[in-house]
């Protein structure tokens, strides 16, 4: 509301004349959706430069975006061009689409086998702690009030100087200084800082994968879909992401607001329910981190999709009967959070993971590349096409989100293995010999494909 009457505000200014609701909402939406967009770009070139720079050297040389971001929102207001709103929002999704393509992998490969999963899950955990970071100093209380959105919009810097004040302070990736650039005393040096006393097992595990590559070189995503060898793993990873957006999660969202209102909540105070949410998130990635290594990544992943198919039935239900009792409405508030708590356990956290763990070394710049575009184009879809999906079916929109969920579960319990506590190169042989011969199966043919 505030960012909309500064536009109207400027464009009386500019024009001497009101801009009307449509062209209002225009704009409003193009500041929106410009985000996802931005997503899109710096997913399809976070792998280029995961591999000119390095892993750490990206996400340093990626803080520009947040810094330029937070410099055009911040400036937009005293200004009094709105347009730098357009190109803030757009640098901003490209500094997220850059970040969730990079930090993955450089978590994946310098934490040690038996820890990998409980150090991947840090992105899940600190996505949502930035979420519900936003959400609280967004209340009308510290920065969510009108002269105050600008400095809202311009935190984007904070997170941006706190990396760029500790991070070179880290080593680069081990596996990418060996394998990707050849450099031993360098790998040796930064396995020595991350493990101590046990880089000696890390150091086999990677000199081993270095010897069964067959060359160095960081393959290009259109190579990945030329190899036969990974159609399996290119699959899963496009599946995870496109269902990581499509799986209901922003219909719930989409939804709180109007169940909060339904069960009595005054309007003033729904913010601090949607706070809500995001501690629940928050929570569920933080246990999700402490269970992964004990669970394993498929039981949570489908686990999380199961309870996520269930939540879709009941949530239809109480949609359905929403003003048959005064008890209902606080079932469909029980469901949002139950949704949300199965969304963090499993698909939220674990699905980075994944895409870390099914590639090997010279092939996972490109497998992120093409995970992030299928993630960001897929939330770009469903922000387009939500509207519309809710009008036409109103509660029952949420059987489409359980045929999705659904299918995702029965497809992880049948194709992906269990990938807890195994080297980059066992989880690739696994994978490839365990559905090769499921496709041989099927085809009756009696040999693997």
């Amino acid at each position: 509301m505030y960012v909309q009457n500064f536009i109207n505000q400027t464009w009386r200014e500019r024009y001497h004349t009101d801009l009307s609701e449509d062209s209002l909402t225009l704009l409003w939406s193009i500041i929106v959706s410009i985000y996802t967009i931005g997503g899109f770009i710096g997913a399809t070139i976070g792998g280029m430069l995961s591999v000119k720079l390095g892993r750490k050297g990206a996400l340093l040389a990626n803080n520009i975006f947040a810094l330029m971001a937070a410099l055009l929102m911040g400036l937009s207001y005293p200004t009094g061009v709105f347009e730098l709103l357009i190109i803030g929002r757009l640098l901003s999704g490209m500094n997220a689409g850059i970040g969730i393509c990079v930090q993955p992998q450089y978590l994946g490969e310098i934490a040690s086998t038996a820890l990998r999963g409980a150090v991947g899950m840090g992105t899940s955990v600190f996505l949502t702690f930035g979420i519900l970071s936003a959400q609280v100093i967004g209340l009308k209380e510290l920065l969510g009030r009108e002269e105050y959105w600008p400095f809202l919009l311009s935190t984007t810097c904070i997170p941006a100087f706190l990396q760029l004040l500790i991070l070179p302070w880290f080593p680069e990736s081990p596996r990418y200084l060996l394998i990707d650039r050849g450099d031993v005393e360098g790998c040796k040096k930064a396995l020595k800082q991350l493990h101590g006393a046990g880089c000696d097992a890390q150091w086999g595990d990677i000199e081993k994968e270095r010897s069964n590559s067959r060359d160095f070189q960081a393959k290009k995503p259109w190579e990945l879909f030329a190899d036969r060898s990974l159609r399996w793993q290119l699959f899963t990873i496009i599946l995870l992401n496109t269902a990581q957006q499509l799986n209901g999660i922003n219909a719930i969202y989409f939804y709180s607001g109007y169940l909060f209102r339904q069960s009595g909540i005054p309007n003033d105070k729904i913010q601090y329910a949607t706070v809500g949410t995001g501690v629940c998130e928050c929570i569920t990635a933080f246990s999700c981190g402490l269970l992964i290594e004990y669970l394993g990544r498929k039981a949570l992943i489908a686990g999380g999709y199961t309870l996520m198919s269930i939540c879709c039935i009941l949530f239809t239900l109480t949609l359905t009967f929403q003003t048959s009792s005064p008890v209902v409405p606080y079932l469909s508030m029980v469901c949002v959070f139950a949704f949300i708590l199965s969304f963090g356990l499993g698909p939220g956290g674990v699905t980075n993971i994944l895409t870390t763990e099914l590639f090997t070394q010279t092939t996972r710049p490109a497998a992120f590349t093409i995970a992030g575009s299928a993630n960001w184009f897929s939330f770009f879809l469903i922000s387009l096409l939500f509207p519309f999906i809710v009008i036409g079916l109103q509660q029952y929109c949420f059987l489409v989100f359980l045929v999705i969920c659904s299918l995702m579960a029965a497809y992880i319990l049948r194709i992906i293995p269990e990938t807890k506590n195994k080297t980059f190169l066992e989880i690739q042989n696994e994978f490839h010999s365990s559905n090769s011969g499921k496709v041989g199966r099927a085809n009756g043919a009696g040999t693997t494909l």
